[in-house]
Formats: structure tokens, sequence, C-alpha cells
């Protein structure tokens, strides 16, 4: 209860104008910094009371009778407080020079606890969705805006983790992308690990056979058991290529069993995407150069994930199992997510790392000329009355079910703070 009553101070959600107690006129000017740790709550405070400025710190409790039971009175580090909030003013804290403490009384009303229960229960729905229709348009483009760039800024944040972690190598980092890029969520981990135990430099060194760079990436995703498929030629032609280049380039297989089928359309199983990422390696991975290129000059960025598949995979699933009227290239809706969550993160991170704002707000431009993604999550939103118009909205929702719902920062949500605001107005 007595973090409730933090957030409350903090956000000034209670308005900033309050008597004391004892009658005193009380404004906020500055509600302070938060304390986390041993302390006054809340450092720094300036209020005016009865029109003087003062500056120092503020105590929150539930009961004001805390104060004692917490013995702050003892304590040297809350001589400095100007102000005590309280829930239920039950006694007057007292100087040591025998003045009271200005102390406000925060009365909330009963619909205010009730709208905070039901931010605060556990379960998987949307927990505001029986009040959200009562948020205005202006609020929720307001707020969709802001959880676009939070989205953005979270996405530029990995990929430069990404960046320094291949020691500043913007290949290596568009290769990691882009694997995990078509893992789509179900085999996004394992992809990402297949794609850091290979360094492109190695690649570049067989980028004149797909065979052998088909054969680093399968040996890498511990798929090449030469005892299996046993009649399956092409399968064991690539068995022997790794069998060879893995001891010459000191090659680690991932551990076996991380890969997962479930729920996944034959054309997306995993061993059709790694073939699809042993393409763009021929002729030497420079999938980052093109993407930057192409949205400097105003092109689709979609079209650059364009890759065909060749040879054995033209005709086939998985290994040993044969594919009639098969696409050779990802759909139309496969290179859009690809545009939306490897080509667009990436070129944000290095515009903005570069200082190039005029690519930066080009590139997130480009989201609200893209479709909206269609899951589940975009879906639940349209249920509630919010929908995802372009992919701007859609990477907005997915960022406020992924940061806020499923977290439990209802508060911190600006649904859920605008709704706990309409209740302390009533």
């Amino acid at each position: 209860m007595e973090k409730l009553y933090h957030y409350l101070w903090q956000t000034r959600l209670k308005g900033t104008h309050f008597h004391d107690v004892s009658g005193l006129e009380i404004e906020v000017i500055d509600p302070g910094v938060h304390n986390q740790d041993s302390g006054p709550d809340f450092f720094n405070s300036k209020v005016k009371i009865q029109g003087v400025e003062w500056v120092g710190n503020v105590e929150i409790h539930v009961k004001a009778s805390d104060w004692y039971r917490h013995r702050h009175d003892n304590d040297d580090a809350y001589k400095n407080v100007i102000l005590h909030v309280v829930a239920i003013s039950d006694k007057r804290i007292v100087r040591e020079d025998g003045s009271f403490i200005p102390q406000i009384e925060v009365i909330l009303p009963e619909s205010f606890f009730r709208t905070m229960a039901e931010l605060t229960v556990h379960n998987d729905q949307v927990r505001c969705a029986r009040q959200l229709r009562g948020i205005s348009g202006v609020n929720i483009t307001d707020w969709m805006e802001t959880l676009f760039v939070e989205r953005m800024q979270q996405k530029a944040q990995r990929v430069l983790s990404l960046h320094s972690i291949t020691g500043g190598d913007w290949e290596q980092t568009c290769f990691i992308m882009l694997a995990r890029g078509l893992g789509f969520g179900l085999n996004g981990e394992p992809f990402e690990m297949l794609a850091k135990s290979v360094p492109l430099k190695i690649l570049h060194h067989h980028s004149d056979n797909l065979q052998q760079l088909e054969a680093i990436l399968f040996g890498q995703s511990a798929m090449l058991d030469p005892t299996l498929h046993m009649f399956d030629e092409y399968f064991q032609a690539l068995c022997r290529e790794y069998y060879f280049l893995a001891r010459k380039y000191n090659l680690k297989p991932m551990r076996p069993g991380l890969w997962k089928n479930s729920r996944t359309r034959p054309q997306n199983f995993p061993h059709r995407r790694i073939a699809y990422l042993a393409v763009t390696a021929l002729g030497g991975f420079s999938l980052f150069s093109r993407l930057l290129q192409v949205c400097r000059d105003g092109g689709n960025l979609h079209e650059v994930f364009d890759s065909r598949m060749e040879g054995y995979w033209k005709t086939h699933f998985s290994f040993d199992t044969d594919a009639r009227d098969i696409s050779d290239e990802l759909s139309y809706s496969s290179k859009l997510l690809l545009a939306i969550n490897v080509a667009i993160p990436l070129i944000y991170a290095y515009s903005a790392s570069t200082g190039d704002q005029e690519t930066s707000e080009r590139v997130l431009g480009l989201m609200n000329d893209f479709p909206a993604e269609n899951n589940v999550v975009t879906r639940q939103w349209k249920n509630l009355g919010i929908e995802a118009k372009d992919a701007a909205r859609s990477q907005s929702l997915l960022h406020l079910k992924k940061e806020y719902c499923e977290k439990n920062k209802c508060i911190y949500c600006r649904f859920g703070h605008l709704l706990l605001k309409q209740q302390t107005e009533n």
C-alpha cells in the first residue's frame, strides 16, 4: 500500500494543491527524487507551505503513527523531513523543538481502490480491458507514439550490444540479427546461437560453394548425424563436408535438441530457414550494406530479402522429405517481418550511433508505410478497440503487452495512469 502512495506522490496524480491536517496551504512544486534505499522516501522535494518555499525530504506512510513504529524519531536521517504524507492521519509528528511536521492526509475514493485491484490482479489478459474504451483517442495515439519510440530504442540497444560483441562488425551483427529473425519467434534463440557460432570470415572463404556453406551451417546446427538419412545422398555429402571443415576451423556444433517444429508449417521448418541463411552468404554476405543503400535510395527494404533457394532445397522441406509445389523464396509476409524486425532496427541503430539523423528519421517513417503485423497480440488489442493500422502501431501494441501488461507495470502504463487519475477526480 505504501508503494501506491509513493506512486501517487511521484506522479502528482492527486494534484499539487493540498491542505495539511491543521489547515495549512501546501503546494507541491517538485516531488523530489524517489529514494530506493534507507532514509526518507523522497529527497530534495520542493513545496510551498503557506506561501513559503521549503526544500527538503518527504516521508510517506500508510498510518501517520508508523513514523514512531519505524523509530524515525530516533533517526538523524529524518531530521530534514519537511512534509509527512499519509493515508490515515492517526497521529501528529513532533520535531525535537516541539513543532509539528506538516502532514497531508490523502483520501482516495473506493472506486480508486477497485480500479487499482483490477490493474494488479495477476492474469494473462489485459487488466484494463473493461475500462479501456473510456480512454480518448487522443490519449491512445499519444501513448502509442511514445511506445513506438520506446520499442525502437530498445531494439536499437540490442543491436548495439550485438555490434559490440562482434567487435564493431556491422555485417556480422546483421548476420546474427537475420538469423534470429528467421526463427520467427519459435526458433529465434537457436538461430541466434547458430549465427554466433560461425564467424563470417569462415563463410566468406566458402562463399562460392553453396554446398560447403550449407555443410557449415547445418553442421553447427547439430543437424548432421551421419547415422541418419543413410539413403539421402545430399545429406551424407553435407556430413562429409562438415567433418572436414569442422576440423579445419575447429568448429563446435550446438547442443542437439534445441530446434522446434511444433505448430510450424513445413515450409517454415528450421531446415529451410537455415538453407535460406546459407543462400544469403553465397557470393559473400553483404546484406547490411545493401539494406543501408536501399534505405538511402528510397527503395523497398523487404525486397532485399528476395534470395531464392537453390538445388536440394527447391524440392525439400527437410532432409529426406520431398516437397511438391513449394515456393523457392520467403513469403511476402515473412519478408515484411524481416524488414520490420531486422532491417529497420539495424539501420536505426547504425544511423543513430553515427549521427545520421536523416536516415534515422527516414527508416522510422517506413514503419508507417508497412502493413500491421497480424498475430495473437494485435488481434487481442483489436478486440479491445485498439486496431493496428500500420507496423508502427503493431510494434507499439506488442511493446505495451510485453513490457507493461506482462510485467504487471500497469501503474506505469499511460492507460493505467489515466484510469487511476479519473478515479481520483471523482
